[in-house]
């Protein structure tokens, strides 16, 4: 499935759950541990019934989801998860009995109501559907991010096959607004409250997910996804030749447009104003473009428009500083008056 910015959320297979610090780690074992469907579930020799979107168990077994040894730190995750609003949560001090639902869960993502049949997923098996917008609420409240905070941040803003980024039609790519689908290390930095020096190691460490390349000049850079769930299933890098082609080509299209900005913002302009003009079936199979056709390929005729002025004084002496200062000219035209503006 094309995950376009029409959509609200995307998919992240349960198997890709990101293992490093931070809020959304412990956030997206839960929610992968949540019910699919609705139903009952049996924990510790008891029956209960489970709604989409929750889980019903022990302490015992929520420290096992988070991965975490101590119980006062697992039941501190779950304060802060509800203080940010992405989960709810009971616990019962008499029978022990800890209930969590996950707010904002993907109806579409949800299987119908099955009595007899398992409610749980298996580990490690499936996607999860998750908001992509789950990441603005700990930029809204200045949280510093942790690893899996700024993993999910970058999985979240996948965009595959938008009209408007060019560089997305090749691989998914990573597109924090709509307005700029070229990234700077500075930018996400300033978003997550890091270092341009911290970004650049954190991508380094998730290369196997994330692909950094870095555009000519003070451009910026681009970020594609290797994991990303696409239709036509798993998409490499595209190389560097298709890369440059591509920027060549909103280059050349964008030459007579004048941007008084930076070199990353004409950039982004040129990208979303002419993304949806590149041919890139033609640029992945090495044949002519639109903007540079095959009978000229060494360099490309740009047709101006010129006009050609002929000057036809109407005075019998030329303006005054003319390099035809002594030479008088015949005029036949009715008397009037010496003047050096033609009319």
């Amino acid at each position: 499935m094309k995950c376009l910015f029409t959509y609200k959320w995307v998919k992240l297979p349960r198997a890709h759950i990101p293992a490093g610090k931070g809020l959304m780690g412990s956030f997206l074992r839960l929610a992968s541990r949540a019910a699919f469907r609705p139903g009952k579930a049996r924990y510790c020799g008891y029956t209960n019934d489970v709604n989409t979107g929750s889980w019903v168990g022990g302490i015992v077994g929520l420290k096992s989801i988070l991965g975490v040894k101590d119980r006062k730190q697992a039941l501190n995750v779950m304060e802060r998860l509800v203080e940010m609003g992405f989960i709810t949560c009971s616990l019962n001090t008499q029978t022990k009995k800890l209930t969590y639902t996950i707010n904002d869960w993907i109806m579409e993502c949800s299987g119908d109501t099955c009595p007899t049949g398992a409610i749980y997923t298996t580990e490690g098996y499936g996607f999860l559907c998750i908001p992509r917008d789950v990441t603005e609420r700990l930029v809204r409240q200045g949280y510093r991010f942790g690893e899996s905070d700024a993993w999910l941040d970058l999985w979240c803003h996948t965009v595959w096959g938008d009209r408007y980024n060019a560089f997305s039609r090749l691989a998914p790519t990573i597109q924090i607004m709509r307005g700029k689908p070229i990234l700077t290390l500075e930018s996400l930095g300033a978003r997550w409250g890091w270092e341009k020096t911290k970004v650049w190691r954190f991508l380094k460490k998730y290369a196997d997910t994330f692909s950094l390349y870095k555009l000519p000049g003070s451009y910026g850079c681009l970020i594609f996804n290797h994991l990303y769930p696409a239709d036509v299933g798993p998409v490499e890098a595209p190389t560097d030749a298709v890369i440059m082609r591509v920027l060549n080509e909103i280059r050349f299209m964008g030459q007579k447009t004048h941007y008084s900005s930076s070199d990353h913002e004409r950039i982004n302009l040129y990208t979303l104003r002419f993304s949806n003009r590149i041919e890139l079936g033609n640029l992945n199979d090495g044949c002519p473009s639109q903007s540079h056709p095959a009978v000229d390929r060494v360099a490309v005729f740009t047709p101006y428009n010129t006009r050609a002025y002929s000057s036809l004084p109407k005075s019998t002496n030329d303006c005054a500083g003319s390099i035809y200062r002594e030479r008088r000219i015949q005029d036949l035209s009715p008397p009037r008056p010496r003047q050096c503006a033609w009319p």
